[in-house]
């Protein structure tokens, strides 16, 4: 029940999240819109978001999580202090070594991230200009993930969890008050991304001191336990953050593409995220300080059960997910971004590419819950040459479909086709994920699965149609005024939402049915 109770927690402070960083997205593109400028800002913040990903959130969570639970079981609090301390002294080095190499080579990492910017000199120099201000982001979130990651092995998950709410807030302050005073707006959304990361360190870190295991940083890359965090973390960066890649890959091509490609492509992802973070992550993230108690203890009876419990709950939760996107894209976009500069251009181009998102939506929440699998029993070689091979595919299909239809083939919405291949690749990943956890033993499913997997079937079939038959197409949103948008939608989700459940529970599915998986 705690790992019930521990979900909801986070699941909770990751709604508010996720709308306030929604309400965010919808400043804007009311304000700015889907053009060159939100193309140069979206570049500039998603390099140190998706460093942050990559390594903070990623590789860096998913080492030092299960070392610093090792240490809790094993080892004295002064030992779990000096490890703390030492992290934090030799990796706050690090960070900041790496946060004055990327200011001064912001142009470039922009020719690396969006080469299509080069030949349109107006987005690559505000790109640069920006990415001065949003890369020392990294410095910051980067410290407020080893916070979180103490915090979290401690059992205490809401504060972390509550971080994001405050960057959203100080970033909507920044363009809706701050932005409209500097010549260049998106200078001033820059200098947002700066000020948000400061304000999660300064609130998340005397949250640590007052738990008494902020030991004294110091650079302490001789300590064992630092050098087997930096150990796992190299492999680490793709064996957790394979999808991550993927969107990046995303956007490179999207800059050689029409103006308007990496805009369309960031809102869409943005709604894909809403479950990822209320759900999936925040699941992640509890069962994996779970997972490595288990290892540390030797129970594998208990660590497979865990596991076992993830997996049915995404099945339960992430896949009506996934179909409410598909059905509903054109509601969702049309209701949370069009008005304003966002146009019904922007809203049709956007719609292809959420449903080519949702596709790859269970993959990439499977991906999320696996990989702890690997990274709790500090094993970080096997999710390394595993996300190797599915980018390959992500690349390859890029290559062999996504260009030669931008290029010679002219299809209207080549973007839509990059979501897709992100999302094949997440299947991929996560599929040969399970497979490794079967064959040595660590995951073994519990009884009850055909059941459940026919329960969920049946109910996603009969949401899905009842969504069809009443979500109508876009032009038809998109003639409704806002308030007739949210209103539709809200009854939309809710109808879908309580068809899903009833045909769960008339089939026999009940909480306790999940509950006795551990």
């Amino acid at each position: 029940m705690s790992l019930f109770r521990n979900t909801t927690v986070v699941g909770a402070w990751t709604l508010l999240s996720r709308i306030s960083g929604m309400a965010r997205d919808m400043v804007y593109s009311q304000v700015f819109g889907a053009g060159a400028l939100m193309d140069a800002f979206f570049v500039a913040f998603k390099i140190p978001n998706f460093l942050r990903r990559l390594s903070a959130e990623g590789a860096f969570s998913q080492a030092f999580v299960p070392v610093i639970s090792e240490y809790k079981v094993k080892q004295t609090p002064e030992e779990v202090r000096a490890l703390v301390g030492g992290v934090a002294g030799t990796f706050g080095v690090a960070l900041f070594v790496l946060t004055l190499i990327g200011v001064v080579a912001a142009p470039i990492l922009i020719l690396v991230f969006a080469p299509g910017f080069r030949a349109d000199g107006t987005r690559f120099d505000l790109a640069v200009q920006m990415l001065h201000w949003t890369f020392p982001y990294i410095f910051f979130i980067s410290l407020v993930s080893l916070c979180s990651g103490v915090l979290n092995s401690y059992g205490r998950f809401g504060a972390p969890a509550f971080t994001p709410v405050l960057m959203n807030v100080v970033m909507i302050a920044f363009a809706l008050w701050v932005a409209p005073l500097f010549a260049q707006p998106g200078v001033g959304l820059a200098i947002g991304v700066f000020a948000a990361g400061a304000a999660q360190l300064f609130f998340l870190g005397p949250v640590v001191v007052r738990l008494g295991v902020a030991g004294r940083p110091r650079w302490a890359w001789s300590h064992d336990g630092v050098r087997r965090i930096g150990n796992l973390m190299l492999p680490g960066i793709f064996g957790s953050s394979v999808a991550q890649v993927s969107l990046l890959l995303d956007s490179v091509i999207a800059s050689f593409l029409m103006t308007g490609s990496v805009s369309w492509l960031y809102y869409s992802d943005r709604l894909v995220e809403f479950p990822m973070g209320v759900f999936t992550i925040a699941l992640a993230t509890v069962i994996l300080p779970g997972l490595s108690a288990h290892h540390a203890q030797q129970s594998p009876e208990r660590f497979a059960a865990m596991l076992d419990w993830a997996v049915r709950l995404v099945v339960l939760i992430v896949t009506p997910a996934a179909v409410g996107l598909l059905v509903l894209a054109g509601p969702l976009i049309a209701t949370i971004y069009a008005r304003g500069a966002f146009d019904a251009h922007d809203a049709a181009m956007s719609t292809y590419a959420l449903m080519a998102y949702s596709l790859g939506l269970i993959g990439f929440s499977m991906v999320k819950v696996l990989a702890p699998g690997y990274f709790a029993r500090q094993d970080a070689r096997t999710p390394v040459r595993i996300g190797v091979f599915s980018l390959g595919i992500n690349i390859g299909f890029n290559v062999a479909v996504v260009l030669p239809a931008a290029k010679l083939w002219n299809f209207p919405a080549p973007h839509a086709l990059l979501a897709l291949s992100t999302g094949l690749a997440a299947f991929v990943n996560s599929a040969l994920l399970f497979r490794g956890l079967r064959r040595t033993g660590v995951y073994r499913a519990g009884k009850g699965w055909k059941r459940l997997a026919l329960q969920v079937l049946a109910a996603n079939a009969a949401m899905a149609g009842l969504l069809w038959w009443l979500a109508g197409d876009l032009t038809q949103w998109l003639a409704w005024d806002s308030w007739t948008r949210v209103y539709r939608l809200a009854g939309l989700v809710l109808a879908g939402g309580a068809l899903y459940f009833a045909v769960l529970a008339l089939l026999g599915l009940r909480v306790r049915d999940l509950r006795r998986t551990l």
